[in-house]
């Protein structure tokens, strides 16, 4: 046998036969052909060889002194070690019955004596080639168990983690919105305050409403990986745009003013006032871009807001006197962000949504996780939209998205309340109201909102103070903090429920919960509470929680509403030439020659010292002609001093 013979071993074979002259042909031919044989001639020879060599295949003579083939086939087969070697038996024999004992007992092939070489060849070949598609299956079949006993490793980590990140969402949860409660709610108890300057009380309101975008913010921050996990819905709901942009505009509006830039929010007049959205994603969305431009814009810069319909879709702009108008057709919805700040760099486009990634002067100014923009993003899409950067580095960015949106009408939106409880009914019993907290702020905060109503209040810090004072004070009604050391909220109301078996009364307990997590909702009601609010909470779902369990009534007190049409000032209609062309004959030659060639060098400093000058004397047109300044029309400006010129 030669080197390239051996190299190229094409498998193992034992031939078993009593005859000499039979080994000695099969085994030449089959070395010839590339497989490398040994030959035995007696049975117990036979099966040595099988447990010592583990040979490919094994060519087995039936008809042996002492053990004959189906014996040593049988012995062959009992021996988890030697049994998937393949047997095909060689034999003079020719009976039916031979053939099928041969393979009762294990055989896969047989071929009768006097047998034909080839034939011999193209049986072995075909067994092997069985046996190395079944070894290649074992192979391939082992390592997708290891697979999956490492994708099950991976799940299980992917599991822990995710519990892991569980935990820490609950925990960042309650540790952001528990000062963020007695923040906002000590807003609330301040403004009843009858001393309090309508200055002061207006800040308050800025604190709140601010407060109430904060949280928001939080939540969002907090659901992130729903996000990501595509879980988060369209909550779509009917609202007033421009009252939106009203809230929005006065939240930013000081720290513009601490900044002395210019905000200027503009609506286009055919942008419906009242739109059905989803309202809390697109407040998200203008926030973090108008927060994004305040912070990477100079002191002195310009930050503006426009509104507009997209597709030159026409829409009604005074809705009520189009209340029988059905608005099937949904509208796309401009919004553009522009300002004139530091930019961003063209190879920073490409990456500014990915999540938690920020820009060169995001990470200079150390402010902001780099999730502002990715939620974003999300939002518009969820929202059936889609958002652009555009930017010139070191003269401005403009962010635009469109959303699509359906209008709506003024019937349609839940108008807040104007009223405030500020006492109780006459000829109604004294309501004793437990307040379960270990943060000493928020039982502080309860009691202040409660007892100058009229209830009694009582506080405790755990849950086992929580059940001594219900056994000696017999609340009407608990407010009860589902996370506390020493006894939490859960243990609480379970070992007060199973008190109330032996007394026959029962307390209505409301859970206060910071959870974000809705499937607490089913917890803390299979607890035994009857009811949950989130923090942080307004005092009016407190007052109504009460009124709903109790039957509660209160005197309440008018809160101003905001004039008629204060919402709309958004909305800048130009007024025509002609409005102008008579005003400008009346003023001085030298003073509208100063404006043209003010706006014509655009120096718009120039421009409103000049306009200044005339508020006084000329206020109307003062007035009209600001209102261009604000929208940066020094062209408008320019084109209208120079037709008054001729």
């Amino acid at each position: 046998m030669t080197n390239n013979q051996i190299e190229e071993n094409k498998g193992n074979i034992l031939i078993v036969d009593d005859t000499p002259e039979n080994l000695q042909v099969l085994s030449a031919t089959l070395c010839d052909r590339g497989y490398k044989v040994r030959g035995v001639i007696n049975g117990k020879m036979a099966i040595r060889a099988a447990r010592s060599g583990c040979p490919d295949l094994i060519l087995l003579d039936i008809k042996m002194p002492d053990m004959d083939g189906y014996e040593v086939c049988t012995q062959l087969k009992e021996d988890p070690k030697t049994s998937e070697i393949p047997v095909i038996f060689i034999s003079a024999l020719d009976e039916v019955l031979d053939k099928l004992t041969a393979f009762q007992v294990g055989g896969v092939d047989y071929v009768t004596k006097p047998f034909h070489v080839a034939e011999v060849l193209a049986r072995i070949e075909h067994q092997l080639t069985i046996q190395r598609l079944k070894k290649q299956l074992l192979d391939r079949n082992k390592e997708l168990q290891e697979e999956i006993i490492e994708r099950k490793k991976a799940e299980e980590a992917a599991a822990a983690a995710s519990l892991a990140k569980s935990q820490f969402v609950a925990n960042m949860s309650h540790e952001l919105r528990t000062p963020l409660n007695a923040i906002l709610g000590f807003t609330q108890v301040m403004s009843r305050d009858s001393l309090l300057s309508h200055e002061n009380l207006e800040n308050l309101r800025i604190i709140n409403r601010s407060g109430q975008h904060l949280l928001e913010l939080i939540n969002d921050v907090l659901d992130l990986s729903k996000i990501e996990a595509g879980i988060i819905g369209l909550d779509q709901r009917s609202f007033d745009l421009y009252q939106l942009l009203d809230t929005l505009e006065e939240m930013f509006q000081i720290k513009a003013e601490t900044k002395k830039m210019q905000l200027r929010f503009s609506v286009e007049a055919n942008v419906p006032q009242y739109i059905k959205t989803d309202e809390k994603k697109l407040r998200v969305c203008l926030i973090n871009l108008l927060g994004n431009a305040m912070k990477f814009t100079h002191d002195g810069g310009r930050i503006w807001l426009r509104v507009s319909v997209e597709n030159n879709q026409q829409q009604p702009a005074e809705s009520e006197s189009h209340l029988n108008y059905t608005f099937v057709d949904p509208l796309l919805i401009l919004f553009e962000v522009e300002d004139t700040g530091i930019g961003i760099a063209a190879a920073e486009i490409d990456t500014l949504f990915d999540a938690f990634v920020q820009t060169q002067a995001g990470r200079k100014a150390a402010d902001g996780t780099g999730l502002g923009l990715t939620i974003t993003k999300k939002y518009v899409q969820i929202m059936g939209g889609d958002i652009w950067v555009k930017s010139v580095l070191g003269e401005g960015t403009s962010f635009k998205f469109n959303i699509r949106v359906f209008a709506a009408i003024s019937s349609e939106i839940t108008v807040a309340t104007f009223q405030r409880a500020i006492g109780l009914e006459a000829d109604q019993p004294v309501y004793r109201i437990l307040a379960v907290d270990d943060n000493q702020e928020n039982r502080l905060l309860l009691v202040k909102m409660l007892q100058p109503i009229g209830f009694e209040v009582r506080e405790a810090e755990n849950g086992y103070q929580a059940v001594e004072i219900w056994e000696s004070w017999q609340p009407h009604l608990i407010w009860l903090d589902t996370r506390m050391p020493v006894m939490d909220g859960f243990e609480t109301v379970r070992q007060i429920r199973a008190k109330e078996k032996q007394t026959q009364r029962r307390t209505v307990i409301i859970a206060l919960t910071a959870s974000t997590f809705e499937e607490r909702k089913g917890e803390i009601i299979a607890a035994g509470c009857d009811d949950f609010v989130r923090k942080p909470f307004q005092e009016q779902i407190l007052f109504d929680k009460m009124a709903c369990y109790l039957g509660v009534r209160y005197l309440y007190q008018e809160l101003p509403r905001l004039p008629v049409g204060a919402l709309r000032r958004y909305c800048v209609n130009e007024k025509p030439d002609s409005f102008f062309g008579g005003l400008l004959a009346q003023m001085p030659q030298s003073w509208v020659k100063e404006l043209h060639d003010a706006a014509n060098d655009v120096n718009e400093e120039l421009a409103i010292q000049l306009v200044d000058r005339i508020w006084e004397s000329h206020p109307t047109l003062a007035e009209a002609l600001k209102d261009l300044l604000a929208d940066y029309r020094l062209d408008k400006i320019m084109d209208l001093t120079q037709s008054s010129l001729k």
